[in-house]
């Protein structure tokens, strides 16, 4: 793979422990990698060219928290393209590092009143309302990848407890994968409560679909940055969402450490 060779000639060889996938708002954590090396994904043939303000569009290798990290700085949607597996050739090429775990941050809309905006959950599941797979058209029985343990019990088990101990409030909850661009309606939104929703989103599912592929270890994280439509005060736009999420990323980003700390 031409980009992992790329990579290796300017970040070396020692391998990767593991990823981060940044979300809108939350290239800060990207700011925190120490001896970083930098690498823009135009550089890198086949990697994300997603146009999304927000995100950087860069990977980042480097410490963070005592392990060797791979950062990347934003992701390309579904939604811009058209390509649920848009992100393969950047996970394919965090599996060629040597990675084993791969962490999704992103920012959503919530479902649960009591769960607004700066609030941070971890995901326990997922529904992936849009149809779109990463996998169709791949060819052999890898494809049909078990997805009952799609987010690693073990991780989320470990980021309970550094959030425990750290004393950040988090809460559970099931994320729902929407293409957009356009934001959900108030019908959509009450039809995905009464199905078991507590967030919506319009990335992060394709990418746990192909890491699971890749046999890597998932754990996703949302930054809550509104309700979503219908709910009493909501209002939704790209800006508030950036905005939001930056201002709420401190406490992702203890948590993050936390986690590579504690163990992977």
């Amino acid at each position: 793979m031409e980009a992992l060779s790329i990579i290796r000639r300017q970040a070396g060889e020692k391998p990767v422990e593991a990823g981060i996938v940044l979300g809108s708002g939350l290239g800060q954590l990207g700011d925190a990698v120490t001896e970083a090396v930098s690498i823009h994904y135009e550089a890198l043939p086949g990697f994300p060219k997603g146009g999304v303000s927000g995100h950087q569009g860069r990977l980042i290798i480097g410490g963070l928290a005592g392990r060797r990290v791979a950062v990347f700085s934003g992701r390309e949607h579904y939604y811009e393209h058209g390509n649920p597996a848009a992100m393969r050739p950047a996970l394919e090429a965090l599996q060629g590092l040597g990675a084993s775990t791969l962490i999704l941050t992103n920012a959503a809309g919530s479902l649960r009143s009591a769960v607004g905006p700066t609030s941070i959950v971890v995901h326990s599941d997922y529904v992936n309302w849009s149809g779109r797979n990463p996998l169709i058209g791949e060819a052999g029985d890898a494809r049909f990848v078990d997805m009952r343990d799609a987010y690693d019990p073990a991780l989320r088990a470990t980021l309970r407890d550094v959030a425990a101990r750290e004393g950040i409030p988090h809460h559970e909850g099931v994320y729902f994968w929407f293409s957009g661009p356009t934001f959900e309606t108030p019908a959509e939104i009450r039809a995905m409560k009464i199905l078991g929703a507590d967030l919506v989103g319009m990335s992060t599912v394709p990418e746990v679909i192909l890491a699971r592929r890749l046999g890597l270890r998932v754990a996703a994280l949302s930054m809550v940055t509104n309700l979503a439509a219908g709910f009493e005060g909501a209002e939704i736009s790209h800006h508030d969402t950036k905005a939001v999420a930056a201002k709420g990323s401190a406490a992702m980003i203890r948590m993050i450490k936390g986690l590579l700390e504690t163990g992977l």
